[in-house]
């Protein structure tokens, strides 16, 4: 029942939203009511608001320019409502006739929609042309008082006729009939005539003597332009019909002649003002079914609409067409329609729970956190994005196997391809420390802000999954690990890509270091990535400490990687930038010699790089250690200052080492002055053997 009172509400409420959407329409800035009394244009108050001067309303007095009645309504169909005075003559009183003229200007009467009305015993009315002799209708009523029947206006007190065509300047005038046998002594004070509106008004044996002060409402025709439909259109500057709409000629079908101009008409399929641009809007039939023939689908189209029948039945659909009827294939189309549908429900019940479960995931990840971090950052363009996870399962096709980049103990990473053609690194990884969300997403802001040319940069995350998903740039071409270790690479890193590599990275880390406190934790080959051009760029800075490890890392509250991890920090598990400082002096050790820090089998030899590399190096026999293409193409004197400066940075004592600055700094003059050998070389190769005998023997 409730239901019921509800849809029927709603169809009320629909009526009425409807029936606003199509009320008389005015031009944009105009007044479209005066009082209670609505204003469509052509009409208007005031310059610039209606057609011309003909169609201008009073407000105040509620009339149209140049015209006598009192203004009701406005129609868009070419008619209006007003109302006229009774014209009287009484007899009996000392009181003046009544006859107002009656001025219409170009609103004629409606002759088919109203009748002139005589009220009096043996009365008469005549309609007579302002400025003419002739009267051109009247009204008789032959019934002397004493035949008086309320309700009827046949005659008896009481008589009505239709009034003439186009008439819009004229008089009423009554008067006792000539040919009365009523005496003085007849209590016929008054006669009354008046024009009214078909069915709006009913005798009653009191109006005899007690219509002075009354009006009733008459029907008028309106229309535009002095021209037929036909010729307004040829004169197209001044043909006022809009788009979607229809011109009929307003001439009376019973006086061709009398030409009133045009009217304009919505066409078939659509409502709403024809003299407004763009004022007939489409109907939607769809929406009410008196409005529509269709048995079970309708679609709305533009002026008109268009019947289907559902699934497993054909036919028009319309009710006074084919109608729909059932298929040989019926019983199969139902069931296939509800296999379909289920699968669909099952499919948004599964929809509904994975955004359930990204919202979880979000919040419980530090979603909020982060939005209000980013918030608070007022848009800047460095801070992190948040990705969400159908972007970029869509970016690695559902993270597939072909799109693996790297796997290590903290997780993989994955090539994608954004919308937008950016290519990314995603690293997803196997668990994060919940007790540590806060920090990570305060650690997330701090180095997607960090913009250096040897650090790859951190775009943003998503946190909709069980783990959080991190997007970095995508570096092309891998890691120094690989290029040092995986023979397909060895032969690409010669000394002087070396020396870059080393010096690139530890501006990165001397950056790093001295812009934000943040320590690297986990420096090695693998975490040094190298683009085409071979420019390093270290990644993975601080964040890899919030996910657990496995395999090559220590399973311990020590983070890092064997062999490169600081023995100071490994027993005292204080980590400071000196520990950024002894990986990195592996890395060196690694360029140097070629050789693994380490194995995943964990062999003695490997795990002792670091001591094997620093008693070569005491003992003279560096050579020894070195890798052959650093042999081939190094400066002794270059050599045996970077492998000086790896010993300091492998010191055991972290005081004992040089700081990310200082080892930038050193590697930079190592740099200068290699370029600077490499220049002088390249001169030489340019100077013929004549020239070097000189030299050397002047």
């Amino acid at each position: 029942m409730q239901l019921k009172l509800l849809l029927l509400y709603l169809t009320i409420l629909l009526i009425v939203i409807r029936s606003e959407t199509i009320a008389a329409q005015s031009l944009p800035g105009c007044e479209d009511k005066c009082g209670n009394v609505s204003i469509p244009y052509p009409f208007g108050t005031r310059k610039g608001c209606y057609l011309s001067k003909t169609y201008q309303v009073n407000c105040t007095k509620l009339q149209i320019r140049n015209t006598t009645f009192k203004l009701l309504d406005i129609s868009l169909d070419g008619y209006m409502h007003g109302s006229l005075p009774v014209a009287y003559r009484c007899y009996h009183k000392k009181q003046k006739p009544s006859e107002p003229k009656i001025h219409l200007s170009r609103f004629p009467i409606a002759d088919r929609m109203n009748m002139l009305t005589t009220v009096g015993c043996d009365a008469r009315a005549n309609m007579k042309i302002i400025g003419g002799e002739d009267y051109i209708a009247g009204c008789l009523s032959m019934t002397g008082c004493n035949m008086l029947a309320s309700g009827s206006c046949f005659g008896m007190g009481c008589s009505q006729v239709p009034v003439p065509y186009g008439l819009t300047s004229f008089r009423i005038h009554t008067q006792r009939n000539t040919n009365s046998s009523l005496g003085k002594g007849s209590f016929n004070n008054c006669t009354y005539g008046f024009i009214v509106q078909k069915d709006h008004y009913t005798f009653k044996e009191t109006d005899i003597d007690n219509l002075h002060n009354r009006s009733f409402p008459v029907v008028f025709e309106w229309s535009v332009g002095n021209t037929s439909c036909e010729e307004a259109q040829k004169n197209g500057s001044n043909y006022v019909c809009k788009e979607n709409s229809v011109c009929i000629d307003a001439s009376n079908e019973r006086n061709q002649s009398f030409q009133m101009g045009y009217r304009c008409q919505c066409a078939q399929g659509y409502q709403g003002n024809p003299y407004v641009s763009y004022g007939c809007q489409d109907i939607n039939e769809c929406l009410e079914h008196q409005n529509n023939y269709c048995m079970h689908r309708c679609s709305n189209t533009n002026g008109n609409y268009k019947c289907a029948c559902p699934f497993g039945q054909h036919g028009d659909g319309r009710k006074n067409g084919t109608g729909c009827t059932y298929t040989e294939w019926s019983i199969f189309s139902v069931t296939a329609a509800s296999v379909v549908l289920t699968l669909m429900i099952y499919g948004g019940f599964k929809q509904r729970q994975v955004m359930k479960s990204r919202e979880k995931f979000f919040k419980k990840n530090g979603g909020l956190i982060l939005q209000k971090l980013l918030f608070e950052s007022k848009g800047s363009s460095q801070m992190a994005r948040i990705f969400s996870a159908g972007v970029l399962e869509k970016a690695t096709n559902n993270f597939h196997k072909t799109n693996v980049v790297g796997q290590g103990g903290c997780g993989t990473v994955y090539k994608g391809t954004l919308a937008d053609k950016t290519m990314v690194a995603v690293k997803r990884s196997k668990s994060i420390d919940e007790n540590q969300i806060e920090q990570f997403i305060n650690e997330v802001i701090m180095l997607s802000e960090i913009s250096h040319p040897n650090v790859v940069k951190l775009l943003g995350c998503c946190l909709e999954t069980q783990t959080p998903l991190l997007v970095y740039e995508f570096i092309t071409n891998k890691t120094v690990f690989h290029h040092l270790h995986e023979q397909d690479f060895i032969s690409s890193l010669t000394f002087e890509r070396r020396l870059n590599i080393a010096t690139q990275t530890a501006e990165a880390l001397a950056h790093i270091h001295s812009t934000t406190q943040i320590v690297h934790r986990d420096v090695k080959s693998s975490n040094i990535l190298l683009t085409d051009d071979y420019t390093a760029k270290v990644s993975d800075f601080g964040i890899s400490r919030f996910i657990p490890i496995d395999q090559t890392h220590l399973q311990t509250l020590v983070h890092g990687t064997l062999g490169y991890i600081d023995p100071e920090y490994f027993r005292s598990g204080i980590l400071t930038e000196k520990s950024d400082v002894y990986s990195f002096g592996m890395v060196l050790v690694e360029l140097l010699t070629g050789r693994k820090v380490y194995s995943y089998d964990g062999t003695e030899s490997e795990l002792g790089l670091a001591i094997y590399f620093v008693s070569s190096l005491e003992r003279g026999c560096l050579i020894e250690v070195l890798d052959a293409k650093v042999k081939e193409d190094g400066v002794d004197d270059h050599i045996k200052k970077i492998a000086k400066l790896a010993e300091e940075c492998v010191e055991i004592e972290g005081k004992k080492r040089p700081n990310m600055k200082r080892v930038k700094d050193e590697l930079n003059e190592i740099s200068e002055s290699c370029l600077k050998g490499s220049i002088i070389s390249k001169k030489v190769k340019y100077i013929d053997q004549d020239q070097i005998i000189f030299f050397d023997s002047y």
